[in-house]
């Protein structure tokens, strides 16, 4: 099978040099038409002068042939290696682009076979068309979705679905209140164009003119949240009016307003990303950012741990969790070097990560 697979490289090597001979030989023989030495007879032994310069040109051709050969097939590999990086779509927007820089190539360069022999003209327009198409295909590639909205139905792809994170957003109620919205913006996960819709904006001030105390907490907390907002680098606030008159719950505006200007609904509340999601809304939410983001162990848990090592202080081990976190284990130091069921006490967050502190499990609940 190697031999099989090694013979095929210099089989191909063999013939793009044969085609060079070929051209070589063309050459030879029109640039002797060119300076007249046809007339001449038997210039080389019984050849006469056309005859010799094609025999000339073939001989060069054939020396220059190994290494034009060998420098495409090198080209061809890298060509192979540079696609298996590319999906899919990639490759039909870039070969879209490639065809339609290459049949523009064409019609614009075609008047260079009235200035010349074919012959000679011939390798200059396959250059241009080729410069063209390399450069067509980069254009396709890079331009990819633009392509594939052009080219995606008739090529049986449907174009790439915008991420909803790209699109503008709908804020719920519940975002507002929440606060959390603004930390989140400020790390730099979230920026771009926030659409507040006027039912939002009503509840929030029924909410602040309300007579109950909480009530009005939260109504003012969210409308001092979007002001923040508001003046945040890199985001775009903006009011936008009640385009669903004919529902009079919010949540249902909400998802109605979603989905007739396809944004995104930014939202806490659980159940209306669930509804807003079966109603085909494309939904952020950040509730359940807040559950990924969780610790992977919290108060009150209890968990196996081996413990590696003494702590600093009198008493304590220190073992690891699965994702790298240190626990501090109380009372547990004449257990270094076997597994322990430890009880969580407390989490803490440093400059350098999370910290979770822990005591035996037998020793928590003798505490207790």
């Amino acid at each position: 099978m190697a031999v099989r697979l090694t013979r095929v490289p210099s089989i191909a090597v063999e013939a793009l040099r044969l085609f060079v001979v070929a051209f070589g030989a063309g050459i030879g023989y029109q640039i002797v038409a060119w300076i007249g030495a046809a007339d001449r007879a038997q210039v080389l032994g019984s050849f006469n002068g056309l005859w010799a310069g094609a025999i000339l040109g073939a001989l060069v051709g054939y020396v220059l042939g190994g290494v034009v050969a060998r420098l495409a097939m090198r080209t061809l590999d890298r060509g192979e290696r540079a696609l298996e990086g590319l999906s899919a779509e990639q490759v039909i927007a870039g070969s879209f682009g490639a065809v339609v820089a290459a049949v523009f190539a064409a019609v614009v360069s075609w008047p260079l076979f009235l200035l010349g022999p074919p012959l000679i003209i011939t390798p200059i327009f396959l250059f241009v068309v080729l410069v063209f198409a390399l450069f067509g295909f980069r254009v396709g590639r890079a331009r990819r979705d633009a392509t594939l909205t052009a080219v995606g139905p008739a090529a049986g792809l449907a174009p790439r679905a915008p991420a909803p994170a790209s699109l503008p957003r709908l804020v719920d109620t519940s975002v507002a209140i929440d606060g959390r919205v603004l930390d989140v913006v400020r790390s730099g996960f979230l920026h771009g164009r926030f659409l507040v819709p006027q039912p939002v904006i009503d509840e929030l001030q029924n909410m602040a003119d309300s007579s109950d105390d909480l009530r009005r907490a939260k109504g003012r907390r969210g409308l001092d949240v979007l002001e923040a907002l508001r003046r945040e680098h890199g985001v775009e606030l903006l009011s936008v009016p009640d385009e669903a008159m004919g529902v009079t719950d919010v949540d249902a505006k909400l998802v109605r307003m979603a989905i007739d200007r396809n944004c995104a609904l930014l939202t806490f509340d659980t159940n209306l990303a669930k509804a807003a999601a079966i109603a085909g809304v494309r939904v952020l939410n950040l509730h359940g950012l807040a559950l990924a983001l969780r610790p992977l162990v919290v108060v009150g848990d209890e968990v196996d741990l081996h413990l590696l090592k003494a702590g600093k202080e009198a008493g304590q081990a220190v073992g690891y969790l699965d994702d790298g976190t240190m626990v501090v284990a109380e009372h547990a130091r004449e257990r270094v070097g076997t597994e322990c069921r430890v009880v969580v006490t407390s989490v803490v967050t440093t400059a350098n990560g999370r910290l979770v502190f822990a005591r035996p499990a037998r020793v928590a609940g003798a505490a207790r």
